[in-house]
């Protein structure tokens, strides 16, 4: 009898010991395909040019780390790309970056940029029902804007790198014993005339899940709205958005 409870309390313990360590200390790694529509325009002024971008397929990655420390924050970086371009007919005439452009010239309009997410982030809730998570984030919105003519002979380019702080907020919603669970993120930042919001939502289904690794896939929209009123010479009124699919490993 007592070698049966010894054993019984030895499993206990190995079990939460188990639990703990997934529940105080977890790293979280994360890649996805975003199929991503471009609309909007930019300029060196308050005359914003609008351009016909194409359809890009884009990638985002991060990785994330939790732990039990008090007062320190949990940290996330995310790095998505965002590149596109795309051909328009000028209707009136357009500077950028000290070269005109004539109107009746197509041009081809090209974005080069890329988004990387600092983020630092409290879990005020953490369990399977119920996620929610708040902090700051600071983006870094790094790249080129440029016009060229169709003849080639003709270029303005202006480089752009600028971080951005933002709050950040996380909600997940799980559907115990099924697998299935929701989720939406979103940074955000508005002042006087610039407004950046980065928010997604999706649906998420846990393929894998045991003591050594979880593994989930997920299915969601992202939309991106980056709005610059004179930031280094800059305007702009951009709005990216798609659907996404990836996957999550959580060791």
């Amino acid at each position: 009898m007592k070698r049966t409870l010894i054993y019984s309390a030895l499993l206990a313990g190995l079990s939460i010991g188990s639990a703990q360590a997934d529940t105080l200390f977890g790293v979280y790694a994360g890649a996805q395909g975003w199929n991503m529509e471009t609309e909007g325009g930019f300029a060196n002024d308050t005359d914003l040019t609008q351009f016909n971008f194409e359809d890009q397929s884009q990638s985002s990655f991060y990785v994330a780390l939790e732990h039990p420390i008090p007062l320190v924050p949990n940290a996330k970086v995310r790095r998505t790309t965002m590149d596109t371009d795309g051909v328009v007919t000028l209707d009136s005439d357009f500077t950028f970056a000290d070269t005109g452009f004539a109107a009746g010239t197509a041009v081809d309009s090209v974005l080069e940029m890329t988004a990387t997410d600092y983020i630092l982030y409290y879990e005020f809730f953490d369990n399977d029902i119920l996620t929610f998570d708040f902090g700051l984030n600071g983006k870094h919105l790094d790249g080129n804007f440029v016009v060229v003519d169709e003849t080639g002979t003709l270029e303005g380019r202006r480089s752009f790198s600028e971080v951005i702080p933002m709050l950040y907020s996380r909600v997940a919603a799980g559907m115990p014993l099924t697998g299935w669970g929701v989720e939406a993120e979103g940074s955000f930042l508005s002042i006087d005339d610039n407004t950046i919001i980065d928010a997604q939502a999706m649906v998420t289904y846990s393929l894998m899940d045991n003591i050594a690794v979880d593994l989930t896939f997920m299915a969601g929209y992202r939309t991106v709205t980056v709005e610059l009123d004179d930031v280094d010479d800059l305007y702009t009124d951009l709005d990216f958005k798609g659907p996404y699919a990836g996957v999550e490993v959580h060791f």
